[in-house]
């Protein structure tokens, strides 16, 4: 029997990153079948913060382990809810901004990530889920 489950038995928090390249694109990531929710969406990377850990390491750790890649966490872009009340699940999630420093991305998990890719903001995929609609809206705002 396995225990509570976070985003779901109570509110889970994670981290995801909007890394960009040298030439200003930015990474994202398809969401395999076995993804935790929005299967079929594309995203902005990132996964749970592990107690005791600090969100910048989460999100750097993340990145590397799920594709191989480096990543510099340069600015916080925002906390945001993310509330998936189809699939009874509610997170948060605090994004960063942050710049590809090394690794060639590669899927390491691919019951999790169909498909990767750097992408122009004015050229996104989709459908894009509910948490990477915001970060662009955000980051737009910015300036």
């Amino acid at each position: 029997m396995s225990g509570p489950t976070a985003g779901v038995d109570y509110v889970g928090f994670g981290v995801g990153g909007m890394v960009f390249d040298a030439g200003g694109r930015v990474f994202l990531a398809r969401r395999g079948a076995k993804a935790r929710n929005e299967a079929g969406t594309w995203e902005f990377p990132g996964g749970g913060v592990e107690f005791g850990e600090r969100m910048a390491d989460a999100v750097q750790r993340e990145f590397a382990e799920e594709y191989g890649m480096e990543i510099e966490p340069t600015d916080l872009l925002g906390v945001f809810d993310h509330i998936l009340a189809d699939e009874g699940q509610h997170w948060v999630s605090a994004t960063f901004l942050a710049e590809h420093t090394g690794g060639e991305p590669a899927i390491r998990e691919p019951e999790k990530c169909s498909e990767i890719g750097w992408f122009g903001l004015d050229a996104l995929p989709s459908p894009l889920s509910r948490i990477t609609v915001e970060n662009v809206a955000a980051y737009r705002t910015r300036g």
